[in-house]
């Protein structure tokens, strides 16, 4: 059975917690909002972010500076807006119309928050608390040390001087099948697309962007959740994501692997933000003020049913 730890925080404000935290995307505002319902104490307890930290939302500057300033109470991980904002500064993608990073980019501290950023992780895992936490997904070969040794490598590129050089090979979709002797930017190509890109491929781990393949008639070509695809080898590992805002939550199991715990429930769209508090599998929800069109979620269960799924 779990620990009733509701009960033991309100007797007892010392038992630490951990909350972990769906794509963030600059909506700060709604954090603090968040992170005040979860009565939050950086002394004691710890935030896990699904990585996306900045874009979409309002006020990704001010974002970035609070979860810095929270030093080792919180750790985030990397996700495809973080990247695309660390490409833009390193001058190898233009920004678009529709980034909210300007300000950011403009800032007396931009230099020494982006330094902070490229220094997390893409991967974190705890043996302690039996969770795996990534931004997307992980291509079926892959078990926790395979995708821990090929989360290492993308870091100590963009961790070490030149890293500038990986946003310029970032370009293009390939390849799309893992190899154990891929190389080079390929290979770093690969490894960043699975971890801030991925969402669909098929049971080999073909990449499919886009899940244009979900319909494929031949079963063994159809896309699927990466998640879904037949004996994954990370199939045992708990893994907490976010980066797909039309997934369902569903609770952890309180018993062996659960599978996935998606997070990302559309803040930055005028969806929600979920916590959830990884010691009991506790959720926690709140409305975002963004005003924009909400999220639909869609089943897990129903997401290869062949009906329209939005990216």
């Amino acid at each position: 059975m779990y620990f009733d730890l509701q009960k033991h925080r309100e007797s007892d404000k010392s038992v630490p917690s951990t909350y972990a935290i769906g794509d963030v995307q600059g909506c700060f505002d709604d954090l603090l909002r968040l992170l005040e319902k979860l009565d939050f104490d950086p002394d004691i307890d710890r935030l896990w972010f699904t990585g996306d930290l900045v874009n979409k939302g309002p006020n990704s500057l001010e974002l970035l500076r609070f979860v810095r300033g929270l030093g080792t109470a919180a750790i985030s991980v990397l996700g495809n807006h973080d990247l695309h904002l660390l490409a833009v500064a390193a001058g190898a993608v233009k920004i678009r119309k529709k980034d909210t990073i300007t300000e950011l980019l403009d800032a007396p501290d931009c230099e020494e928050l982006l330094f902070w950023l490229r220094h997390q992780p893409v991967l974190h895992h705890s043996e302690t608390l039996d969770f795996t936490m990534i931004h997307a997904g992980l291509p079926p070969q892959w078990d926790l040390g395979k995708a821990g040794q090929c989360a290492r490598e993308l870091e100590t590129v963009l961790q070490n001087f030149g890293y500038e050089d990986l946003f310029l090979h970032l370009k293009g979709d390939g390849p799309l099948n893992w190899r154990e002797d891929l190389a080079g930017w390929e290979r770093l190509r690969f490894i960043t697309n699975c971890f801030t890109q991925l969402r669909w491929c098929d049971p080999s781990g073909r990449i499919d962007f886009l899940g244009k393949r979900r319909r494929a008639s031949a079963k063994k070509k159809r896309s699927l959740p990466w998640f879904e695809v037949p004996d994954r080898a990370s199939k045992p590992l708990r893994i907490i994501f976010g980066h797909w805002a039309k997934l369902a939550v569903s609770p952890p199991a309180r018993k062996g692997p659960s599978g996935v715990i998606p997070l990302d429930t559309g803040c930055a769209n005028g969806g929600r933000f979920t916590a959830l508090r990884l010691e009991d599998g506790h959720y926690f929800r709140l409305k975002c003020k963004n005003k924009a069109v909400p999220w639909k979620s869609l089943a897990i269960s129903d997401i290869s049913s062949g009906k329209p799924v939005g990216l």
